[in-house]
This record gives C-alpha cells, structure tokens and sequence, in this order.
C-alpha cells in the first residue's frame, strides 16, 4: 500500500472542508470526547468531501462507528489498540494505521498486522504531552529497516523545512497538525506542504 507524502491531521469536517479541496490526498479526522451523534454528523461531512476531491479519510479512535458508517481505514494509538476488535476491523474491510512510540509499541502494533504504523514523536510537540523524548531523524531510518515494506508514517513537530530530512531517513509520509491548524494562513500552508511533498508522490 502505497501512502500519500502528505497526511493531514484534522480534528473536526470544518477543517477537512476547508483544507482538502486544495489538494490534500490523506486526512485523518481526529476528534476526541465528542457525543457519538456529533462525531457521525463529522464522518459523514468528512466522507462526502473526501470522496468528492479523491481524498483517503482516514477515522482516528472510533472504529466501531467508522465500520458502521462504512469508513474504509482507522487509525489507533496503543491504548485503543488494546481494546479494539482487530479482527472485526479487518472483517468489515477496513484497514489499519497505528501509532508507535518505542521498541515495545512497535511489537505490538506489528503483531496485529497494520497497513502503516506511525513514528512520533520525532521532533518536540506542542500538540500533547508526551512520556517520550524527540524520536530524532535516525529513529526513523531504524524503525523503516523494522516495518518494511508497510509504509512508515513519521509525526510531530514536522514543519516543511525538516522534511528532506525526514525523506530521506525512509519516511514514507509525514503527518502534521499544528503547523496548519495554528498558522496564521492554514491554506497557504496547507499549500506549501503539498508543494513540498510533491517530489516524494
């Protein structure tokens, strides 16, 4: 499977219907402690614009209500992971990313068989706090030699100045949330990362 360079993080439909249409092929909705009717309503605007501009929808956390409102991809942290029916994901046809933070996680996540498994963080982030320490750029080459060929997705704190670095460590696709949401001008941005990661296509 092949992922798209660019993998935007957003955490409402809002966001997607503002960003996708400028071009961003690989979105994750990623909203938490939301009521089951509003996270639907999301999915659902999510999905209709995905589909519309050829965008990969990717639904963090929810996969029972991303299985039943025919979603074709989750995402999990560990602690999701855990409780999770792996199998009934892949019954319903889904696929899986999921989310790697040392030696530990990335035997757990490998064993349950995913179609990506994300590295992070690999700079310091302001999106959560984190238990672990910045990943550095050679956790990436080290953590590709261990996943492959499942593509490796490397996050946080990537701005568009650290991603040839990032490349040309093995990554296969960079997430980002901050570094859109936060600035001033989020399509401009959003602009510049496609622009940029275009080489990587």
């Amino acid at each position: 499977m092949k992922l798209d360079p660019f993998y935007l993080i957003l955490d409402s439909a809002d966001w997607i219907e503002r960003l996708v249409p400028l071009g961003v092929k690989l979105v994750q909705l990623r909203m938490k402690d939301q009521p089951e009717e509003v996270l639907r309503a999301h999915i659902r605007r999510a999905k209709a614009v995905c589909a519309k501009h050829d965008c990969q929808l990717i639904v963090n956390d929810y996969w029972q209500i991303a299985i039943e409102e025919g979603c074709d991809f989750v995402h999990l942290g560990q602690e999701d992971l855990v409780e999770a029916d792996v199998a009934a994901i892949r019954a319903a046809g889904l696929k899986l990313g999921l989310s790697t933070h040392d030696e530990a996680e990335l035997e757990t996540a490998l064993a349950a068989k995913p179609d990506y498994v994300a590295l992070g963080p690999i700079y310091p982030t302001i999106l959560k706090q984190m238990k672990w320490d910045p990943q550095g750029l050679e956790r990436i080459r080290v953590w590709k030699n261990k996943v492959a060929p499942l593509p490796l997705v490397a996050i946080g704190g990537l701005r568009p100045e650290r991603l040839d670095g990032v490349f040309a460590q093995g990554a296969d696709s960079a997430a980002v949330v901050t570094d859109i949401t936060l600035n001033a001008d989020p399509e401009a941005r959003t602009r510049e990362w496609i622009a940029k990661t275009d080489r990587w296509r």
